[in-house]
């Protein structure tokens, strides 16, 4: 039984299910469906949609009460439905049921949308994929959860159902950015009532400084969800992200991965709003290589949304963005398992996980934080200045703070670096690497090469047309096989011969895949 691929077909096309298994309907992301269990993978797939009546997927009771899932009518996987939790049973003092302040999401994570409304539905800007306040006005929650009402919801659901982690998500708050002392509050309640990992969703708010009391309310991990990187895509489905700027959401996810952590911070990316297919995979490049997790979910048609009859993405096209997206994970050293809560570590929306692979033994990266950055100065002052006395005291300049710089990463530490920052004087597509330097001790590998070509991936994906560097006479034959050419006669620079260099760009792809991994670029040899 190939149980991704299964996930992968049930979630694109739905399932048609008995007349007495119901599910949820409306909600602020990928909803209308059932939690499903087959083997021991949890997953959410839609029962009601219209499409659903088309799938050749069905559930039937077996001889001994049982599920099965039927393709065609033939059985295919023993399954079992999630059933509805014990806490919803119960109201608070109030008379409001358990259910409409939090629900159960897969197998062990309770999620609540702390608040149902949403600034940018009141002004026309709603995301077309999103029912936020459906829930609201067919009655099925309240506008507004508190933390009382959180904290007892949670502790009576990790008393009787085991529940392991909370999502809390929210509808922008008006102003924007209000939100976020509501999530703050919240969470505080929630790890105050059962201390059950917390995942906080929410836009990138006006003042980044606003994260800092998540993670003073002991919240562990985040989401800032842009949903798609295709601009054009972006502006017709979701017009108040689109307006927010990629730039806007960049600063985000960096401040969130220096409080949080790497792979602490997920975005979603949702196929099939109508972007191109290899804008996610280029999209999941560019969050992975800033810690951030790429959850890549088929687009749920929600009931009385704006995209309600839309169908999700074919089954090949979601395995294909799925397999190229796990060998970004790969190469970024990003996992669902090390994930401490949320979505990311539910894993129900999505059959991502199932397609992981190893991570590579070598990742190559920007510097994540300034640990990351710290130690690819040092190795830089280790060859630069006490190794090769190119420089007296320091090698830092005035670009190293307009600079990206590279690192590359084995076992979790450090070994290499390499910077790449734009020709402030010619402009004009013209960017400038600078600063190659691995650490003496993991030299046997290939890493410079990977850093080399990581690079010039890079500043392609930049919208760099020329790429030039100086380059050590005693090193250009190594750059002549990675591409490079020089282009002058040998100058003396910091007491040294360099050759100027040019790299051919089209030796290299840019569309988030590589015709070699990582680690295939940094074997031993």
């Amino acid at each position: 039984m190939d149980v991704k691929r299964i996930v992968t077909e049930i979630q694109s096309l739905g399932v048609r299910v008995p007349g007495n298994l119901t599910g949820r309907e409306g909600g602020a992301g990928p909803s209308e469906g059932r939690a499903l269990v087959i083997g021991e993978t949890a997953v959410n797939v839609p029962i009601r949609a219209a499409y659903t009546a088309d799938s050749p997927f069905s559930l039937a009771e077996d001889d001994g009460g049982g599920l099965q899932l039927l393709r065609d009518g033939e059985p295919i996987a023993s399954v079992s439905a999630v059933p509805d939790p014990r806490f919803y049973e119960f109201s608070d003092a109030d008379g409001v049921g358990y259910r409409k302040i939090a629900l159960l999401h897969g197998t062990d994570c309770i999620a609540t949308t702390v608040l149902q409304r949403c600034f940018h539905w009141r002004h026309s800007r709603r995301c077309a994929f999103c029912a936020t306040e459906v829930s609201l006005e067919r009655g099925a929650t309240i506008a507004q959860k508190t933390p009382e009402q959180l904290g007892e919801v949670v502790r009576r659901a990790a008393e009787l159902d085991g529940v392991r982690h909370a999502v809390l998500t929210t509808g922008v708050g008006d102003p924007p950015g209000s939100e976020i002392d509501a999530l703050a509050r919240c969470a505080a309640a929630v790890k105050a009532a059962a201390d059950l990992p917390v995942h906080v969703q929410f836009s990138p708010p006006p003042d980044l400084d606003a994260m800092e009391r998540l993670l003073a309310a002991g919240v562990d991990t985040v989401g800032i969800h842009i949903e798609c990187f295709d601009r054009p895509t972006l502006q017709r489905v979701a017009p108040a992200k689109a307006a927010l700027g990629l730039e806007r959401y960049e600063a985000a996810w960096r401040r969130a991965v220096a409080l949080f952590g790497v792979n602490q911070v997920s975005s979603f990316l949702i196929a099939g709003l109508g972007e191109p297919p290899e804008s996610i995979v280029s999209g999941s490049e560019v969050l992975a290589d800033l810690g951030v997790y790429p959850y890549v979910v088929p687009l749920r048609p929600v009931p009385g949304s704006w995209m309600q009859n839309h169908r999700p993405p074919e089954p090949d096209v979601m395995e294909a963005v799925y397999e190229a997206v796990a060998q970004v994970l790969r190469r970024k050293g990003l996992s669902a398992t090390n994930c401490r809560a949320g979505c990311v570590r539910c894993g129900a929306c999505s059959a991502l996980a199932l397609y992981e692979v190893p991570a590579a033994r070598i990742r190559i990266h920007t510097a994540r934080n300034e640990v990351e950055l710290d130690r690819a100065r040092a190795i830089r002052h280790a060859v630069f200045v006490e190794e090769q006395g190119l420089f007296a005291g320091s090698d830092r300049d005035e670009h190293d703070d307009c600079s990206i710089h590279l690192v590359a990463e084995q076992d979790g530490r450090v070994v290499g670096t390499v910077r790449v920052f734009p020709d402030p004087e010619r402009g004009n597509g013209h960017w400038i690497g600078s600063r190659l330097a691995v650490d003496r001790d993991a030299r046997i590998y290939r890493i410079g090469a990977g850093l080399v070509r990581e690079a010039m991936r890079r500043v392609k994906k930049k919208g760099c047309t020329v790429f030039t560097a100086h380059i050590q006479e005693k090193n250009v034959h190594f750059f002549q096989k990675l591409g490079w050419t020089a282009i002058g006669p040998t100058e003396i620079l910091c007491g040294h011969p360099h050759r100027p260099m040019q790299a051919d760009l089209d030796r290299v792809p840019d569309d988030g895949t590589r015709s070699r991994t990582a680690e295939d670029e940094t074997r031993s040899p």
